[in-house]
């Protein structure tokens, strides 16, 4: 089978729609904005390492961050500052340390499911 004939088998070869189940779609699909943010601050790796490592452990500062995913304190403080401008992490200041967390377990159920769905295609 040629490549431009291949191409073709995974689209309709007549227009046609479910009419209830598009006038019952359309606006709940509207309900994912947001979403595509989430994934795209996990589309990182460092960022995901970041996150991995804060559902394992529920709180770390700048300096075990960084020393976890073997980069430098400001690249690590760098991500940290988007994830949490992303609403994916918060932090908290004690004396002259800075300790970072997840900001709830929607984004923990995130990575740990995603780790797990990427070591099943191992």
């Amino acid at each position: 089978m040629s490549l431009l004939a291949e191409e073709h088998l995974d689209i309709c070869e007549i227009q046609c729609f479910d009419e209830e189940k598009v006038t019952r779609l359309r606006p709940r699909v509207n309900e994912a904005d947001g979403v595509a943010k989430i994934f795209k601050a996990l589309a990182d790796d460092t960022r995901a390492k970041i996150i991995y490592a804060l559902a394992l452990e529920n709180e770390l500062c700048v300096c075990d961050v960084a020393n976890v995913i073997g980069t430098t304190i400001a690249n690590a403080s760098h991500h940290l500052r988007l994830l949490r401008n992303m609403g994916l992490a918060k932090y908290r200041k004690e004396g002259k340390l800075v300790f970072y967390s997840l900001d709830d377990n929607h984004v923990r159920h995130l990575i740990m499911t995603g780790v797990e769905h990427a070591n099943e295609q191992k």
